[in-house]
């Protein structure tokens, strides 16, 4: 195998031009094996295969450097530079990332997880190198998804007036996670052509330029004249007239071409932009049907793509899309707003069923939230639906354009607590601490999928800013006889005894059951109450609590700092009770990526930890 020859970085310099195309069916072979077992991005691994392997032979890593956008492109990356016995232990606990990390290797410039970054880390790596006077390559690396993101946007304005080298290659696959809406999708459909245009260009200035007594007034009088003609014949003038060089569009599966194109792009001394077409999933047939699927695959048969292990149970997305439809078909004033995630986020089958009231709006969370928050000002009920993860980056929005005017957004915060796999940047623990920090903003998080249902059904009616949090994956059937109407602000018991009073937020719920259990066994007598709301905090319930109850101790699945449990110890201490009081969080740090039950055990809010901690707290008192 040619495999076995890439044993580190720049090895793919040693091979044959002929054996490129080897390597490559060979590395999507590999890849194809690899994810079936553990999962991870497929589709995204496989379009760019070839790409990656043209930057590795026209670079010389790791004193160059390249910045993936988003990161989850990266396995052939890894694999070129020496990486490849990590694959068996992919997005495992302790094992390698998914993403670029730093920590990992000196050949990840940038650790990525979310979009539209990459040409703004990389302008910074620019000037870095250009004020401590070194000569190495940029390269930041960005999907055509990702141009939807405004921050990206923001990088080009800035990197167009760079005087040094700066590459940025568009990997242009028409795909996101979903296919690709709007403007810019279309912008990107329509070009064609632009090959040797730059060599022209220089060739013909230079030659000008020679020319005795007039070449010089010739130059000028072309560069004021060339956009008019430009506007007919070069089709990246959109990148161009803001003073990035456009080359392209090149074939993404042509090593050859596109080494060739980074070579030209290396001698431009200001940001170039090189436009790269490549196809998603290329290579492996299901993946190439079902891009969107192929994303962030689970491990799936080679043989025909379909799960390893397929889902029985409904997940919360699941229940979620369920009750999305209903609200529709019951109020025509309902709508729903998602930033490239309609599969991902469920609403898929309201988009179906409701198209004029479905919006994509494209990897633009910023824009998400405040056209959510124009169209509840122009008298609809929107619902935004997106990963807790993601929502983060539109703090401000949420702060701003909702939350001053007190208008009724409802955000549908998916993926809530641990994620898994995908690691630090997708794990949806802040939530709960950014969101209760900014007034007029109300939280609830469901205990089971009964509860989620009802939930939103309370939200569309509210009349104010208004979360729902839940977290990823199978949806909790226990306590289905517990199902009182959900009131403003109000907790439910759900076992009412004395000593240890348990209140748990949202998935920690069915964790603080298994806790019960484990402390009713041991002798002790346990309380439990749901706190569905984390803001406003529910006083009166912990209030009525107070005389039975020796410890307090609150559960959730967020960061200890600004969450749920800060709240309470603030009002217990308020009121000068003296009682004892335990908050299970997740600690002040980023948790890497692994399977949540392991992850789970690593931060001890799992069940048997949680009890032992209950245990030894309670045994002080």
């Amino acid at each position: 195998m040619l495999l076995d020859n890439i044993r580190q970085e720049n090895d793919i310099k040693n091979l044959n031009e002929e054996d490129l195309a080897l390597l490559a069916k060979e590395i999507r072979e590999f890849l194809i094996e690899k994810i079936s077992v553990t999962g991870g991005h497929l589709g995204s691994n496989l379009g760019a295969v070839e790409l990656t392997m043209a930057l590795h032979l026209a670079l010389n890593l790791p004193e160059d450097k390249i910045i993936w956008d988003v990161g989850h492109q990266s396995y052939t990356h890894k694999l070129l530079t020496g990486r490849r016995s990590g694959f068996d232990t992919l997005r495992k606990y302790g094992g390698m990332s998914g993403f670029p990390k730093r920590r990992e290797s000196e050949c990840d410039a940038f650790d990525t997880g979310h979009s539209s970054t990459s040409i703004s880390a990389g302008l910074g790596l620019v000037k870095a190198r250009d004020l401590n006077g070194e000569k190495h390559l940029v390269v930041s690396v960005i999907g055509d998804g990702s141009l939807t993101g405004g921050m990206a946007y923001e990088a080009l304005n800035n990197a167009a007036r760079l005087d040094s080298n700066y590459i940025i290659v568009l990997n242009d696959n028409n795909m996101s996670i979903s296919e690709n809406v709007g403007g810019v999708s279309k912008y990107l459909n329509n070009v064609r052509t632009a090959d040797g245009y730059l060599d022209l260009r220089d060739g013909v200035y230079n030659t000008l330029k020679d020319m005795p007594k007039y070449g010089n007034q010739m130059v000028k009088f072309i560069r004021r004249a060339k956009n008019s003609v430009k506007q007919l014949v070069i089709p990246g003038m959109f990148f161009e007239d803001m003073g990035i060089t456009y080359l392209g569009p090149v074939d993404g599966h042509d090593i050859g071409q596109m080494v060739r194109v980074f070579n030209v792009a290396k001698r431009v001394k200001k940001a170039v932009l090189v436009h790269v077409m490549t196809q998603k999933g290329k290579g492996y047939l299901p993946a190439e049907r079902h891009p969107a699927r192929f994303h962030g695959a689970e491990p799936f048969e080679v043989e025909t793509g379909l799960p390893a292990h397929p889902r029985t149970k409904a997940n919360y997305t699941d229940i979620f899309s369920t009750v999305m439809t209903k609200l529709g078909q019951r109020n025509e004033k309902v709508v729903a707003i998602t930033a490239a995630m309609p599969d991902g986020t469920g609403l898929k089958r309201f988009r179906n069923m409701y198209p004029e009231r479905f919006f994509d709006v494209g990897i633009a969370e910023e824009h998400a939230v405040t056209f959510a928050a124009g169209l509840a000002a122009g008298g609809m009920k929107p619902i935004v639906a997106i990963y807790s993860s993601f929502l983060q980056r539109a703090y401000d929005q949420i702060l701003h354009d909702v939350c001053i005017q007190n208008l009724p957004v409802v955000f549908a915060i998916d993926r809530a607590g641990l994620v898994g796999s995908d690691g630090e940047t997708h794990q949806g623990i802040f939530d709960l601490s950014y969101l209760s920090s900014i007034p007029n903003m109300h939280i609830m998080a469901p205990k089971n999928k009964w509860e989620l249902s009802d939930m939103m059904k309370f939200a569309i009616g509210f009349g104010a800013p208004i979360a729902v949090r839940y977290p990823r994956g199978e949806a909790y059937d226990g306590l289905k006889e517990h199902r009182k109407p959900i009131v403003y602000g109000k907790s439910e018991w759900i076992y009412e005894e004395g000593d240890i009073c348990l209140l748990a937020v949202g998935s920690m719920v069915k964790t603080a059951c298994q806790v019960r259990e484990q402390l009713k066994e041991k002798g002790y007598s346990c309380s439990l109450i749901n706190a569905r709301f984390v803001k406003p905090l529910d006083e009166d319930t912990i209030e009525s609590a107070y005389d039975a109850h020796k410890l307090f101790v609150s559960m959730e699945e967020n960061v200890a700092s600004g969450g749920y449990g800060e709240k309470v110890r603030e009002f217990l201490d308020r009121k000068k009770w003296g009682k004892a009081f335990l908050s299970i969080a997740i600690p002040d740090a980023y948790v890497e990526h692994g399977n949540v039950e392991l992850l789970r055990q690593e931060i001890a809010i799992d069940a048997d930890s949680v009890t032992k901690r209950i245990i030894d707290e309670y045994s002080r008192l």
